[in-house]
């Protein structure tokens, strides 16, 4: 039994050993004693992290691949959730233990598994996966780049984010038209800000939704004092802000009279 790839599910299955155990091997397995693996699919990743020393869980909405995984890895029966990542309370697995997350992700929903993430960061020390390449290189970005923007500095602000490889589309069935690229998150050791973070989250996205011009520009609408307008700050684009520098704007606004 094979499971079709569904096209509504964004389904690519990874069918290269070498690719899949570099993947599972991505993982450090510092500070935790479980593993989330979002669309496991056939279970090509899967079998590479039932071989480590950590409890194994799997997140599948294909009950076709939900078969496949009951019926060829009996030991891991009892830990495939059949649900939507995305809307599932994963508290009822588990509670407020730690675990990592991992996975070939689908890229109709890979930067909603990452808003996820980090939202649930305080349970989430470790993530490793696969991602559409622009959108892999996005969230590792540094200020300056073109591909800078709302996903490089919310991840980078409670994660290091590191690039670790590149996947050719020939090792996937069916093949997607892009490259993949495979990333690794590791939480920060300070994983609040030292600012509200709901407004950091408010600065970051409407500073980029118009990143080509001036923070002056493009925050009028948190209706700014004059005095904090004429701050050095609000001359620069959003991409020429560090995480550092978006937490110092964001306390600036915090502080200002105005608000």
């Amino acid at each position: 039994m094979t499971v079709k790839a569904k096209k509504h599910l964004g389904q690519h299955f990874l069918n290269d050993e070498t690719i899949a155990e570099q993947i599972a091997d991505s993982l450090m397995l510092k500070g935790y004693k479980h593993v989330l693996e979002i669309g496991p699919g056939m279970g090509v990743l899967t079998k590479y992290l039932l071989k480590k020393d950590i409890t194994t869980h799997v997140i599948e909405i294909d009950t076709e691949s939900v078969e496949y995984l009951k019926a060829n890895y009996l030991n891991l029966a009892s830990r495939i959730i059949e649900k939507d990542f995305l809307k599932y309370d994963l508290n009822e697995v588990f509670k407020e233990e730690p675990f990592a997350i991992i996975g070939n992700f689908p890229y109709n929903i890979s930067t909603q598994i990452v808003f996820k993430t980090l939202e649930m960061r305080q349970q989430i020390p470790e993530f490793s996966g696969m991602f559409q390449k622009e959108v892999a290189q996005r969230i590792c970005s540094k200020e300056g780049s073109k591909v800078y923007g709302i996903l490089s500095v919310l991840t980078q602000a409670f994660y290091k984010a590191e690039y670790l490889f590149t996947v050719p589309p020939t090792v996937f069935n069916p093949p997607p038209k892009i490259d993949s690229g495979v990333l690794r998150l590791t939480r920060k050791e300070n994983y609040t800000l030292p600012c509200d973070e709901k407004l950091f989250f408010k600065v970051v996205k409407t500073a980029f939704q118009q990143r080509r011009k001036t923070l002056r520009n493009s925050l009028k609408t948190f209706h700014l004092s004059d005095i904090l307008r004429e701050d050095v700050i609000f001359g620069k684009r959003p991409e020429q802000l560090n995480v550092e520098q978006f937490i110092e704007l964001t306390t600036l606004i915090e502080n200002d009279k105005t608000n």
